[in-house]
């Protein structure tokens, strides 16, 4: 947790740095040029090095029936999610972080339960090394897990199929990473160690996400790819309120079945109404050959199968 512990203390020092900068333009405002409020601005990041914000969104959705001919039921949804970041950016060092923490719930008649339908928490850092113009000797630590228990809504809603650190993944790789302009990034690794971590003894003993049954951890070596393209500035009329988000992450493992590429897209698009009204679509799609489905329904996972969740949501969003 050393990155969130460095990204409040950016924070903090951000916040000092931009308000003691206001003070001063407006003080000076009558001796002092656009030019020169300008160049002071830009030297002030430069001599910073960081790069920080967040951006947190709430969707939240309602139906409420009474004594409604057609049928339906009641629902109440909420789905919540907050982004973080700390890049740092200096002569020729580049070390990004990120935080990503989402969670989702929903309630379809007033005597049900709540069902999640989104749990995450996904913590990144990357550092590099200018090597040229475009490219940087780089190495990145990744950690994903989930929050609370998953349950078999569909088959029996009391069998736990995961659970906070079941799975957990932690990824770590060295390579170079790829920068042509401030949208994109590449980052390719050919040593790149996985760990799947199952610490859940039921789970563990079904030999759940790949591990062996009764274990805990499960180790993988191979080569490694991900892909990042954010843009938040269109020049297009038609989209120029649009962000768009896309995060590709690849893995083959060289000791096991190296065919059997592990796949990670995400997706984030945010149509901005006005200041803090947004339409949100979030899509993930993953493809990961060890983990199995039961697809005959005789209790014993058998197949690999393609995951992909999609939400869709109009609520408040705020930017830091």
């Amino acid at each position: 947790m050393k990155s969130i512990e460095i990204f409040f203390k950016a924070m903090r020092k951000a916040i000092y740095l931009v308000a003691v900068f206001l003070l001063s333009s407006q003080v000076l405002y009558s001796q002092v040029t656009e030019g020169e409020k300008n160049l002071r601005k830009q030297t002030t990041a430069a001599e910073k090095g960081w790069n920080t914000g967040a951006v947190f969104s709430l969707n939240i959705s309602q139906t409420s029936l009474t004594n409604w001919a057609a049928g339906g039921q009641n629902s109440f949804g909420i789905n919540g999610l907050a982004s973080l970041y700390a890049n740092y950016s200096k002569d020729k060092i580049s070390w990004d972080n990120s935080l990503d923490v989402g969670y989702g719930v929903l309630q379809q008649g007033a005597k049900t339960p709540f069902l999640k339908t989104d749990d995450r928490f996904d913590l990144l850092s990357k550092f590099g090394r200018k090597a040229s113009e475009q490219w940087y000797y780089a190495a990145l630590l990744n950690f994903k897990t989930q929050m609370t228990a998953g349950w078999d809504y569909k088959k029996d809603p009391k069998v736990k199929i995961s659970n906070l650190l079941a799975p957990a993944y932690v990824l770590g790789a060295i390579g170079a990473d790829y920068k042509p302009n401030k949208y994109f990034s590449a980052f390719l690794s050919p040593i790149t160690g996985k760990m799947t971590i199952v610490n859940d003894t039921a789970l563990s003993k079904q030999g759940a996400f790949g591990v062996n049954p009764g274990e805990v951890l499960k180790g993988e070596f191979g080569g490694y790819v991900r892909a990042a393209f954010t843009k938040n500035d269109f020049t297009q009329e038609l989209l120029k309120n649009v962000s768009l988000t896309s995060k590709l992450d690849l893995f083959s493992n060289y000791l096991h079945r190296p065919q059997d590429v592990d796949v990670s897209w995400e997706n984030i698009i945010a149509l901005q109404l006005n200041k803090y009204i947004t339409v949100n679509l979030n899509t993930h799609l993953i493809y990961d050959a060890d983990i199995l489905f039961d697809t005959d329904n005789d209790g014993t996972p058998d197949k690999t199968k393609v995951q992909f969740k999609e939400i869709l949501g109009v609520g408040f969003m705020v930017k830091f």
